[in-house]
């Protein structure tokens, strides 16, 4: 078990003239990023601390950990914080992405940086942490951008033949009575340079998609469009997305695509299945939970989608972190019943998804912070990137894109979902 005695970290956050660009403080090599709309967190420098949570036996420098918000309680327990801001975002600070699957060989992580600059609401502050023994954290510098670079890509473990098989399959497991649902995935993979700056990433994906949120942990680099949970001063929220249409060439198009997915009953019901999986997680957890009657459209630049938004009042002081334990894998991403889609997308999908349609996020030292789901995203490495890189010219990169399969699916549709889903992080690796 982890020690009795969790470390002394010494937090300090100070406002400080207006960043305009919080990337171009990041490692250009293993960013750290948190956007949205260019508000958000960066961390930089050595990490403080790096807790690994792979396989059934999370561990850190310290031992095992019980869990993400068990681990996250006892690291935070001792430390002293002195936040003059007080934003989201500021004092003591994890950012963390988690594995979809249990029995992923990804791990997960949580990791705190020694630096954090951050942007909310046109304030601007730097944040420095260290354990109680070190030295204070040198100051965020400014590191220009390396040069553009482009990925190859081309088909992963299952091509769009194997897709459409899969999704036929699914579709008898539905007809059996095995699963009312279950979102199936496919993969793309690829290379880029060593020493490629993948700050360009993510910018390409802040600047084209600003109302998702950019993040970038442990190589995981994307741009999703779906909150999985945000929890702040005793408010939780949610926004639910299931139901896909790609947007229209011109107006007339865009309203007859965005009217076709409105009223489709095929996609009505993958979001209601979506969006009850939600509501049951969290009542046991909220004093008052509501969500929007109808799903609203949610317009992006590639796709609309059907979304809804769920607000309520945690009951018991429970943080982020223990929500997201709760929710993940919610069925927009895995299914219903969840369990058993679980085992379906295990059977169907030839490989690891690692931590594509996993929690991505951050955790402040009171239990607030913002979580999605890592959609539209690549993983760069295998291995986390620092290590990776030094034995090879190349580094490999996956992405991932997914669509929920349910009674009436058309396997050449779904296909065609999965491409559109492609799109943003394909472009911006091209």
């Amino acid at each position: 078990m982890i020690g009795n005695s969790s470390p002394r970290l010494l937090v300090q956050t100070r406002e400080v003239e207006s960043i305009e660009d919080l990337l171009a403080y990041a490692d250009p090599r293993d960013p750290l990023v948190w956007l949205r709309r260019g508000d958000g967190i960066v961390g930089i420098g050595p990490l403080v601390v790096e807790v690994s949570l792979g396989g059934s036996r999370p561990t850190s420098a310290a031992g095992a950990v019980p869990d993400p918000a068990d681990g996250w309680r006892w690291l935070t327990a001792a430390a002293e914080v002195d936040d003059e801001v007080r934003l989201p975002g500021t004092g003591l600070v994890a950012f963390g992405a988690f594995a979809f699957d249990a029995r992923s060989e990804r791990s997960s992580v949580l990791r705190v940086p020694s630096v954090i600059v951050g942007k909310h609401g046109g304030r601007s502050w730097v944040t420095s942490i260290r354990r109680a023994d070190d030295p204070e954290p040198a100051a965020p510098v400014l590191q220009p951008y390396g040069p553009y670079w482009s990925a190859t890509l081309g088909p992963g473990a299952m091509d769009p033949a194997g897709y459409q098989a899969a999704v036929r399959a699914g579709l008898d497991a539905i007809a059996g009575g095995e699963v009312s649902k279950v979102v199936l995935a496919r993969d793309l993979v690829g290379t880029v340079p060593v020493g490629a700056d993948l700050r360009r990433l993510a910018r390409a994906l802040s600047s084209g998609y600003p109302d998702t949120w950019t993040f970038a942990v442990d190589g995981l680099i994307g741009a999703s469009p779906e909150t999985l949970v945000t929890v702040s001063g005793g408010t939780v929220t949610a926004r639910v997305l299931a139901g896909t249409a790609s947007r229209g060439a011109d107006a007339d198009a865009d309203t007859a695509a965005s009217l076709a997915l409105a009223t489709s009953a095929k996609d009505q019901d993958e979001h209601q299945y979506a969006v009850q999986s939600v509501l049951a997680v969290l009542r046991p957890h909220t004093s008052a939970l509501a969500a929007s009657e109808q799903p609203f459209m949610l317009k992006l630049p590639n796709v609309w989608h059907l979304a809804t938004d769920v607000e309520g009042d945690l009951s018991n002081g429970e943080s982020a972190l223990d929500l997201v334990a709760a929710l993940h894998p919610t069925a927009a991403v895995a299914g219903t019943p969840t369990d058993a889609a679980i085992e379906l997308i295990r059977r169907l999908e030839p490989f690891d998804r690692g931590r594509y349609a996993g929690p991505v996020g951050w955790v402040d030292a009171n239990g607030d912070g913002e979580w999605a789901i890592a959609l539209r995203c690549a993983q760069f490495g295998a291995e986390p990137i620092r290590r990776f890189a030094t034995y090879s010219d190349t580094t490999p990169v996956t992405a991932h894109a997914g669509a929920g399969i349910v009674a009436g699916s058309d396997p050449e549709s779904e296909l065609l979902e999965t491409r559109v889903k492609f799109r943003p992080i394909v472009d911006a690796l091209a």
